[in-house]
């Protein structure tokens, strides 16, 4: 199992008591701006703990790989939680020989208290279960990372819980931070600001996730979750502008 951590004392014994009687090693990347008890908790679990400098998730991810020494790998966050299922179905997975080189496993999402139904998050599928011979993560690509594997995909029943949001000041930052990492891979990419996209993307966002992806299933929860991500679209391309203007 491995763990990349930042300030997650709130989170993380919840997230590695999930993983009791499932994980042979568990391996704890934390932050070293991490101001909290968060190693010092994984430590007291068993957990193999590196305090590393931050490298961005894909860089971090590809460094956990590289220190676990196991052949599979199962990433989870700190706001995860193994659901048992997940757990009885993994041991049975890796009792046998796996015919993928990686599994995706869906994930319960829960805002502000509340399981969403809808909007794109569910089954909100991750790539989390990899052969570590044969998986790697673009390192270019700041947002939303993916391990790119070589082989054969599957899907688990299990599922992860994922306590995604508790709190606005939570949402509001966290979506900050993923607007300026989507400017930042968008101006890797070479892609330019058009006044079209202050308009037309944050529409298509919304029509996207509360009209095709069922956000209304969630009621207001689901509406005001649509807007707001459709908000950070505008967000991120205003950061796009500022990067281009910048240069």
């Amino acid at each position: 199992m491995a763990i990349i951590a930042r300030d997650e004392a709130r989170h993380i014994t919840a997230c590695l008591d999930s993983l009791n009687g499932l994980a042979t090693e568990v391996v704890v990347l934390v932050d070293n701006r991490t101001s909290d008890t968060t190693a010092s908790l994984c430590a007291a679990h068993g957990a193999r703990v590196f305090i590393e400098p931050w490298r961005g998730f894909p860089a971090q991810r590809n460094r956990a790989l590289d220190l676990c020494h196991y052949p599979w790998v199962l990433f989870i966050d700190a706001d995860e939680r193994v659901e048992p299922d997940l757990a009885s179905e993994i041991r049975a997975l890796l009792s046998a020989t796996p015919l993928a080189v990686g599994y995706w496993i869906p994930r319960h999402n829960r805002f502000f208290g509340q399981t969403l139904r809808g909007g794109g998050w569910y089954p909100d599928r991750q790539l989390r279960l990899l052969r570590r011979d044969v998986a790697r993560y673009d390192e270019a690509r700041l947002i939303h990372e993916f391990a790119d594997l070589h082989g054969e995909l599957a899907t688990l029943r299990g599922h992860f819980t994922h306590e995604n949001i508790e709190t606005l000041n939570e949402f509001w930052d966290k979506q900050t931070s993923y607007a300026l990492a989507q400017a930042r891979t968008m101006a890797l990419e070479g892609r330019r600001v058009r006044l079209r996209n202050f308009f037309g993307a944050p529409a298509r966002e919304f029509v996207r996730r509360y009209i095709q992806l069922g956000g209304w299933r969630d009621g207001a929860l689901g509406l005001f979750l649509c807007g707001a991500l459709a908000w950070f679209e505008l967000v991120a391309y205003a950061f796009l502008l500022h990067i281009q203007v910048k240069k």
